[in-house]
């Protein structure tokens, strides 16, 4: 820990010296004081300033008393922005105003703590006003202070002073702040003192107790509420710290000639190489991004002032060029003059952000590789989900369902019942309702609300409002100043311009690509991965990169195909039983597993095999060329039986009833599910143990994957049928049915004629095979690990039980670092892993293994899997691209 508390943004030289690289100053000065020196390095106009580091406020978050020590140093820093500026801090007669910000390492967009204006007071209010002649723009700056001094500092409520406003704008009969006159400033100003004092508060007159007091506010808004909340949500560390940038202010609010704004320099919605963003004239920096007014897209700028326009175009340019990456900066514009604010790289859709990437990369900027890293693989599978059905929305606008249009501020489609309010939406959101947040607009208080919700709607703001910063990076569908939706937060109430009234609770369907809202529930459609051709071009580098192969988890011939539409590289998993499930042939399962009689239960397993023969037939085609791998009847069959309580109720009916037709029939039918009953079915007749007690089934099931294989061929399609035995906890088990198995493969092969490459082996989802694998692998010709299995196992939880119950707690308390359904343990069931992988490759080298469970769409897992060395990973046919993106991404670390 350095001794030295603050670094001038002119001494970023030192602070890289001091941290040995740049992420190293990032995580010393915050992304935004690193960003503000660098600026200032590179030539861009940024107004003088300093950083405390965020090893200050760790420091003052453990022990508060060094503060002293701080201030210190803030006193020197500050003597060299008066000598940079030629303005003296709290000096009547020349003041120096200047901002305090938090700043991360981490963008937080509004998460944390600002303060603008410090430095004013009434003397120093006087002063300017008799510098600048300008009564109105002093008053409306040093009413900002006093508000945002009370609301942050002194944690009052905001709408005390909102409300203040409003209801002078009300008595004055005037609508926006623009029209609020010196004399009213100057009297909301006292107003504002009045409210604070009002708590038993004081608003400081020393602008050095102001400095100190903004500086520990910042600090302490790293343990806030909204901060924590946004943390977790983005997987950011708690133990970071922010930095508090101080920077001497530049005012927006001057008059018509100067303004202020938020800028992408690219389009965060959908990556299109153009600026994209919003400003304001004769503003501050918090009217943008409150979107407390309607603001002017940038473009418009080129007509209010063009001179500031072009320098702001070719700094845009320059910190794209000089970052490589899409920046989101802030400006201000002063009488004329420009002023950057801040830069960071811009947060952005998944849609931009595959666009970006590849753009970059096909401009020069920077290499596939890099590309390819910068796509996170969750944006991927947002790619893939569901927009409004075209045909659907069309009727929806033509009955008169469009309640209003807005900005498009992040796309997607969401549908939810209306909630007013963040505390609401995730209280329903927890309780697995889809929530529609409404709100005129957004705060940094609403973020918990904003995570739990389908989507966002908000009556005011802009494209760079919270709402649609925190929207798109969190991709949460978000349409943003929909003007003509008036919200009455009391009543729990929304009405608009069209005569609608939405009540709370009410459906929503709203569009965050077009900006549309419409009353009631709007069906949707999965996206065309063929048309999405940037990711396609992402994907194919990709592919290229990686050396773990994706397959895909496919029950039917249409998953098969979709599997391969996106990429996928063989069948990891066609589960035998789901077909069982089908209409048709339940009923003749059933008997066959109900049946006494050894010639029905064989009669019933003739008329089956046809129909799963045809089902293999189907999938061997759609995957020509690629491997399929086949696990053969898994659960225990009782699942394919009525309900025992259903039927126990049956039979209990129609006794009371006095009813005795097809009595008889439900108790023999009740009899024999309670024959079948087990304690624990997980753990019972199930797998390999009811191949082995029932081998009828399976040699029907090995009979129809071979005749369909066999026939399949004879039309030129290749064929490679792979046979897995699931649920092997001894070697001795595939000793007894795999022989048998293999044999009926080679008879069905002998009669009609023809040679298929093919292979037998086992699923590793009990731990006793993880480590026997040597054992295992003498008899089996291929691994694949059932990863929800093997996780059951290992830890001793039934999933469904302990996901329902207990998992989410443990997860809150930090006793399970997260899910390990979700995300794979890699410590213990990843150790297995990796035995399994060792000994069964010891016994025999060519061993093909890959991983079969829903980890295998994980990207962390897919990370583990590919420092193992498996061969594949097998997920759901959704999640085909995002393994793909991930396997490579793992390759390149």
């Amino acid at each position: 820990m350095s001794n030295k508390w603050v670094y001038l943004f002119e001494e970023v030289e030192a602070a890289e010296k001091l941290c040995g690289s740049w992420e190293g100053v990032r995580a010393f000065l915050g992304g935004k004081g690193a960003n503000l020196a660098e600026m200032t390095r590179i030539g861009v106009p940024v107004p003088p300033g300093y950083t405390v580091t965020t090893e200050a406020c760790l420091a003052y978050l453990e022990d508060s008393s060094i503060i002293a020590e701080f201030m210190a140093q803030e006193r020197a820093a500050m003597e060299r922005t008066e000598e940079l500026t030629g303005k003296k801090f709290g000096d009547p007669s020349n003041p120096l105003l200047v901002s305090c910000r938090s700043g991360a390492k981490f963008s937080m967009p509004g998460m944390m703590d600002t303060v603008l204006n410090l430095g004013l007071n009434d003397e120093t209010a006087a002063g300017m006003i008799e510098l600048t002649g300008d009564e109105r723009f002093v008053y409306d700056s040093y009413r900002r202070l006093v508000q945002m001094f009370g609301s942050v500092v002194l944690d009052l409520d905001d709408e005390l002073f909102e409300d203040a406003i409003d209801e002078l704008k009300e008595e004055r009969g005037i609508k926006d702040d623009t029209e609020l006159t010196a004399e009213d400033w100057k009297e909301l100003t006292s107003t504002f003192k009045g409210i604070i004092e009002k708590e038993g508060l004081h608003f400081p007159q020393d602008p050095y107790m102001q400095l100190q007091l903004a500086t520990e506010a910042v600090f302490k808004s790293w343990n806030g509420k909204r901060a924590i909340d946004y943390r977790n949500a983005a997987g950011i560390s708690h133990d970071l710290g922010t930095a508090v940038n101080i920077c001497t202010m530049v005012f927006g609010n001057m008059g018509w000639n100067s303004g202020t704004g938020v800028t992408f320099t690219r389009n965060p919605s959908n990556g299109e190489n153009k600026l994209y963003g919003d400003y304001l004239l004769n503003a501050q920096g918090e009217d943008v991004v409150a979107g407390i007014r309607n603001t002017k897209p940038i473009e418009e700028l080129a007509q209010d002032l063009p001179e500031a326009y072009v320098e702001f175009e070719t700094i845009c340019k320059k910190l794209e060029k000089h970052y490589l990456e899409m920046q989101d900066v802030e400006f201000t514009i002063e009488k004329g003059k420009l002023w950057m604010l801040q830069t960071r790289d811009g947060k952005r859709t998944a849609r931009a952000s595959v666009k970006i990437a590849v753009d970059l990369a096909n401009e020069g900027l920077i290499d596939r590789k890099t590309a390819v890293k910068r796509v996170k693989p969750a944006e991927v599978d947002t790619l893939m989900h569901p927009t409004f059905d075209p045909e659907a929305k069309k009727a929806a606008a033509a009955e008169g369902k469009l309640l209003s249009k807005g900005v498009n501020a992040s796309p997607g489609a969401a549908v939810g019942v209306v909630a007013f309010d963040a505390d609401l939406a995730e209280e329903w959101g927890k309780a697995g309702k889809a929530v529609i947040m409404v709100r005129p607009f957004t705060k940094p208080d609403d973020v918990h609300g904003m995570l739990a919700a389908k989507g966002i709607l908000t009556s005011e703001g802009g494209a760079t409002s919270h709402a649609a910063v925190v929207a798109r990076q969190f991709g949460v569908p978000c349409v943003c100043g929909a003007s003509d939706v008036k919200i009455d937060s009391k009543a729990r109430v929304f009405t608009t311009t069209g005569g609608a009234k939405i009540k709370e609770g009410d459906w929503l369907s709203i569009d965050g690509t077009t900006g549309e809202c419409f009353v009631g529930q709007i069906p949707t459609v999965s996206p065309k991965f063929e048309e999405q051709t940037d990711l396609l071009t992402l994907l194919s580098w990709a592919d290229e990169m990686r050396k773990l192969q994706v397959w895909a988890n496919a029950d039917y011939p249409k998953d098969a195909e979709r599997a391969r539409s996106y990429g996928a590289q063989g069948i990891g998993l066609c589960r035998t039983e789901h077909m069982f499930f089908e209409e048709e042939r339940l009923p003749i399962v059933q008997r066959m597993i109900l049946s006494s009689d050894e010639e029905t239960r064989q009669a019933a397993l003739d008329q089956l095999m046809p129909m799963q023969r045809s089902d293999f037939d189907g999938i061997f085609r759609s995957m020509d060329g690629l491997p399929v791998i086949i696990r053969l009847i898994d659960p225990p069959l009782h699942e394919f039986l009525p309900d025992q309580e259903a039927v126990f109720e049956e039979v209990l009916s129609k006794k009371i009833k006095g009813q005795t037709e097809g009595l008889k029939e439900k108790e023999v039918l009740l009899e024999k599910i309670r024959g079948l009953h087990e304690s624990n079915p997980m753990m019972g007749m199930r797998g390999v143990r009811l191949s082995i007690v029932m081998p009828g089934l399976v040699k029907m099931q090995v009979r129809a994957i071979f005749e369909a294989a066999c026939d399949v061929a004879k039309d030129g399609i290749v064929v490679k049928p792979e046979v897995m035995i699931p649920l092997v906890g001894h070697v001795n088990e595939l000793k007894v049915i795999q022989p048998t198995l293999e044999a009926i493969a080679a008879e069905v092969m002998e009669e009609k004629g023809i040679e298929v490459e093919y292979k037998f082996g086992t699923m590793i989802e009990i731990p006793r095979a993880a480590l026997t694998a040597d054992q295992v692998a003498g008899v089996a010709q291929f691994f694949s690990f059932g990863t929800n299995d093997l996780t059951q196992m290992t830890f001793g939880y039934s999933r469904d039980d302990a996901e329902a119950r207990f998992l989410l707690e443990y997860v809150e308390q930090e006793i399970l670092p997260e899910n390990p359904f979700q995300s794979l343990d890699q410590s213990g069931v990843g150790q297995l892993m990796e035995i399994a992988v060792s000994k069964g490759r010891g016994t025999r080298p060519e061993l093909e293994v890959g991983i079969c469970g829903e980890h295998g769409g994980d990207p962390k897992s897919i990370a583990f899997c590919h420092k193992l060395g498996l061969n594949y990973v097998s997920c759901s046919p959704f999640r085909v691209p995002v393994a793909r993106l991930a396997a490579a991404q793992a390759a390149l670390k």
